[in-house]
């Protein structure tokens, strides 16, 4: 899930991707069909083919994007070396010369896959990917991106991906311990309404990734919106509304996009960030705080409105905590 760039309503790439979603109509015949965590503008979101049609032109030029690959790279990678030295952090502390990374045969879970951006990469990598999403017409264009992939790429070390349409926050078709990792880039977390909904998707890659593995998380900062004309007044009113409506909490926001009128969005603390990681079985070992354009890293932990987001790394916290380095 994410954004697009806009583009031409009259071009026939768009009439195409139009066939891939759903009438505005079906749509909203079908809201009372939303599964948990799914708010009306987010059911409007997946069901759109265009959106999902322009999503890699948009994210072609999105400074995360670049940011997040590399991380991404890092953060999977190391896990591929033998339990010795540091490296034992992933193993679960076994002298063996097992590894999380111990055989192709090893699954990462893309949570809120899109149009498999981050599944590519981790397929490049060796990775098997277990890509999901809500989205049918995103999933249709993961289908094509790996076709292609593997039809250009030769190797005999190269992932493949897999795409499974779900919800979530019901992921209950999945065995426990039968990932070695996840990633849930792009805010996709905060797009899911609900708190205890959000903690049902960590919860949910904890009990499905196995001891020692890891995860890599993306959410938007709530207090960004304090770098911005009215940002205060945003934050006041959406404070307020929480203590009135069981509804709506602090932190969550709605706007127009791309002719959706009530796109959804959680923004997160940092506080709200590291108790629903802690309360659903992931230790965090690295919190990177980031950029307003998500360009960078950046250390200004007293000054949250110039922070944009946070990019987590976290392992299952079944490993020993004297592990962690």
């Amino acid at each position: 899930m994410s954004n697009s760039r806009p583009h031409s309503s009259d071009s026939t790439a768009e009439s195409a991707s139009l066939n891939r979603g759903e009438s505005s109509a079906r749509i909203e015949q079908t809201q009372w069909r939303r599964p948990a965590g799914v708010s009306a503008g987010i059911w409007r979101y997946v069901h759109q083919g265009s959106i999902a049609h322009h999503y890699d032109d948009f994210v072609a030029n999105t400074p995360l994007c670049e940011l997040d690959q590399k991380i991404l790279r890092e953060v999977f990678e190391s896990i591929d070396s033998t339990s010795t030295g540091d490296s034992q952090s992933f193993s679960g502390g076994d002298e063996s010369s097992e590894k999380v990374f111990s055989t192709n045969d090893d699954w990462i879970l893309d949570l809120g896959c899109g149009t498999g951006r981050a599944a590519s990469e981790l397929a490049s990598m060796g990775r098997n990917v277990l890509a999901i999403d809500l989205s049918q017409a995103m999933l249709g264009y993961v289908r094509e991106r790996a076709a292609v992939a593997a039809e250009q790429n030769t190797s005999t070390t190269a992932g493949k991906i897999v795409p499974l349409r779900a919800n979530l926050v019901e992921l209950d078709c999945l065995a426990d311990n039968s990932a070695a990792g996840a990633v849930c880039l792009f805010s996709t977390l905060g797009m899911i309404q609900g708190r205890e909904n959000r903690r049902a998707v960590l919860r949910h890659a904890s009990r499905i990734v196995r001891p020692g593995g890891k995860l890599l998380l993306h959410v938007h900062n709530r207090y960004a919106s304090l770098a911005q004309a009215g940002g205060k007044m945003l934050l006041l009113k959406s404070w307020l509304r929480s203590l009135v409506s069981r509804d709506h909490e602090f932190g969550d926001a709605t706007y127009p996009y791309r002719g959706l009128p009530d796109m959804f969005l959680h923004r997160y603390s940092r506080r709200e960030l590291r108790s629903d990681l802690e309360n659903t079985g992931w230790t965090i070992k690295e919190f990177r705080l980031l950029s307003l354009d998500g360009s960078t890293s950046i250390q200004i932990p007293n000054r949250l409105r110039f922070v944009g987001g946070f990019l987590l790394s976290s392992i299952n916290e079944e490993v020993s905590q004297s592990l962690i380095r």
